[in-house]
């Protein structure tokens, strides 16, 4: 088993609300071939949109899957609402605490990850919750991950990520040429060069960035075209340690959070979990690498 610094973790409860689906336009967005689109986009309760699902073909622009929420939908950008973000981590437990439908106060979902731009956290629930769900409801999670480490490996930096996910991702050790690394499964490995939107931000304890989308034969080639929500995904040749920029050689381990987009430079989301750039980790390709399988939650409850 990996050895961690979680005895050393600072665990609190944060208290946020479900955020409302907002539309940044009164008129059309533009796609990457110039077509004008007006279509659904961030934020809401999605009743038929979770985890596990495939991120390609909605008729929408950047969708959640389950529930989207926030500390504040109108300062997105204020320290409170950045905090609820950060705070946020994969996996960590999420407590209806207040609800119209008093039934529902105590069921638990799941975080999954953050959404950048929009500032919105991903949350899983169960269907018979989400169907009862309004937006007066709010929420508490338990934070619980920022700071992990794993110590025998200093040089590999972790963020948003709850020690109980990472124990349950199926990591193993090996050695190679005297040095160890981690073999970590992962459902797709995205070259570097599909990185769009996102690259160059200065943070990766917030928001996600896009894997470009508009070129379907060279994703084909990549085995690029079956990703899902809450799919655990590698993308190389990138350095996630203190931002999101080009390192030949480096890897960065995520998790899909938002859907496919129409707009140049976007595409599915990805939240940063584990960066490296010194070759210990291995990405292994396995269709059963995704949050839900693991915790079985979304489509595979």
């Amino acid at each position: 088993m990996l050895k961690t610094n979680e005895k050393n973790l600072v665990k609190m409860l944060i208290q946020g609300k479900i955020a409302y689906p907002v539309k940044f336009s009164s008129g059309f967005n533009i796609d990457h071939n110039g077509k004008g689109f007006d279509l659904p986009s961030i934020g809401g309760i999605n009743l038929n949109v979770q985890i596990g699902d495939t991120v390609y073909d909605w008729e929408g622009d950047h969708v959640e899957p389950g529930v989207s929420t926030c500390f504040d939908i109108d300062k997105r950008n204020s320290q409170q609402n950045i905090g609820f973000n950060f705070y946020s981590c994969a996996g960590n437990k999420a407590t209806i605490i207040s609800a119209c439908d008093k039934k529902i106060i105590g069921k638990t979902g799941t975080v999954i990850g953050h959404h950048g731009g929009a500032e919105h956290v991903v949350m899983d629930f169960p269907q018979d919750i989400l169907e009862k769900m309004t937006y007066k409801d709010e929420i508490m999670v338990t934070s619980f991950g920022q700071g992990l480490k794993l110590t025998d490996y200093p040089e590999i930096k972790l963020y948003n990520l709850c020690p109980e996910l990472l124990k349950k991702m199926k990591i193993t050790e090996k050695k190679e040429n005297n040095k160890k690394t981690l073999n970590i499964p992962v459902t797709a490995i995205i070259p570097g060069e599909l990185m769009g939107s996102g690259v160059g931000s200065i943070s990766v304890g917030t928001g996600d960035y896009d894997i470009m989308t508009m070129d379907r034969e060279y994703l084909k080639k990549h085995n690029l075209l079956n990703l899902k929500f809450g799919d655990f995904v590698a993308i190389v040749n990138h350095d996630n340690r203190y931002g999101r920029c080009y390192r030949e050689g480096a890897v960065a381990i995520g998790i899909i959070i938002h859907s496919d987009c129409k707009m140049s430079g976007h595409g599915p989301g990805v939240t940063t979990l584990i960066a490296d750039v010194d070759g210990i980790i291995k990405p292994v390709i396995s269709k059963d690498a995704n949050i839900g399988n693991l915790l079985k939650i979304g489509r595979f409850r």
